[in-house]
């Protein structure tokens, strides 16, 4: 609801009192600067902040009310979010609840920019400047078509794969290189040069005795593996990674991101 010289005069007054030049203009184009960059992720942070203050108020300090919104990685959100979410509506209905589903590195930056409140991830992964609940510890398990040659599943060892054999994500996922070294894969001449965009094409493939992989605990019981003849079994190696909920330090709703992080343990598969 303002105009575009109102908006261009205080955006020009800004400028004046930080001292820098937040946006290049010309006659064609207007190009935001590498601080005017800065200063955007910094006020929608504090914009954020200012927002959850609001909502407390108004909430009565009451926890998990008010909007919330939640980043949550693909290898996670089919399996723990259904049960969550019935969860939230029925002891929480005045939750506004926020959902999307982003890789990590994405999701990071989102948190980081004030743009997601908490973020769903597993970790190992670097992050700076949070706070970290893990949830749980979840196993991976090795999945391979009934009846496939590819390997003998009662004597399974990574040193007896054959080259091409594993079948991965594709770059971008952290559930590849979670795979990767919890399932003490070093030798990568193992692993298919094709990979796949999602945890269903990932296991379309196995199913077609394309090769093999290793799935996160919580897809086994889910549907992802109905209608396939994909078998699974433990490792042996108890090969694992870490399910935890992460928000950035120093937020007003740390309370609220603790008890959240508690209900979501309850779904530990």
């Amino acid at each position: 609801y303002v105009s575009q010289s109102a908006f261009s005069i205080a955006i020009s007054e800004l400028e004046k009192l930080l001292g820098v030049r937040l946006i290049d203009r010309t006659n064609k184009r207007v190009t935001v600067t590498r601080t005017g960059q800065e200063v955007i992720s910094q006020a929608r942070l504090c914009l954020r902040d200012i927002e959850s203050l609001v909502e407390m108020a108004r909430g009565g300090r009451s926890v998990l009310t008010g909007q919330l919104h939640l980043g949550v990685i693909p290898t996670i959100a089919p399996f723990l979010l259904p049960k969550l979410i019935r969860k939230l509506k029925k002891d929480y209905p005045k939750l506004q609840l926020y959902i999307k589903e982003k890789q990590t590195d994405p999701a990071y930056a989102d948190l980081t920019h004030g743009e997601l409140d908490v973020i769903l991830l597993a970790l190992p992964y670097e992050l700076r400047n949070v706070e970290t609940e893990i949830i749980f510890k979840e196993y991976f398990v090795l999945a391979y078509r009934e009846g496939t040659t590819l390997i003998d599943p009662l004597h399974y060892t990574p040193s007896r794969l054959e080259r091409d054999s594993v079948l991965l994500l594709e770059d971008g996922h952290c559930l590849r290189d979670h795979a990767l070294a919890a399932c003490r894969i070093r030798n990568l001449s193992k692993v298919n040069r094709f990979s796949a965009t999602s945890l269903n094409t990932l296991v379309q493939m196995v199913d077609s005795d394309l090769g093999i992989t290793f799935l996160p605990e919580m897809a086994v019981d889910s549907t992802l593996l109905k209608g396939t003849r994909v078998k699974t079994q433990p490792l042996k190696e108890k090969s694992s990674r870490d399910i935890a909920l992460v928000w950035r330090k120093g937020s007003g709703r740390d309370e609220e991101f603790r008890l959240l992080a508690g209900l979501m343990r309850e779904f530990k598969p």
